[in-house]
């Protein structure tokens, strides 16, 4: 079993910042890309942001420049740094991870953290 658990989430006024974490647990030889992903109500899921186990990163439009993701390899755990938060980033943000285990590569996602940004 693997289990991917956020944390952070929270409500925050319009410019201010949130952090969040996504934690890897379980029985696995390596975890490829990682990524957090969201979704706003009535939208559907959206890409925040990917980061490969080298560390190459990639961001929506929305969130460039405002947005940081980050890994630590030897502790399994994904960071979202969000900075000048905007009402439009409003929603539940999920951890999804590529992981390898038992030679075969397992797309598992985390149970969601809710972001409320106020305006």
């Amino acid at each position: 079993q693997v289990q991917l658990v956020e944390s952070g989430g929270g409500l925050v006024q319009a410019g201010g910042s949130l952090g969040l974490s996504c934690v890897a647990s379980g029985t696995f030889s390596g975890i490829r890309t990682m990524g957090w992903y969201r979704r706003a109500p009535g939208k559907r899921r959206e890409l925040v942001a990917s980061i490969t186990s080298g560390l190459n990163t990639n961001y929506a439009d929305s969130v460039k420049g405002r947005f940081t993701v980050s890994r630590d390899n030897a502790k399994n755990t994904m960071y979202l740094q969000m900075n000048s938060l905007k009402p439009d980033d409003t929603a539940v943000y999920y951890c999804n991870a590529d992981v390898l285990r038992h030679g075969m590569s397992w797309d598992i996602w985390g149970q969601g953290t809710q972001v409320t940004v106020s305006s």
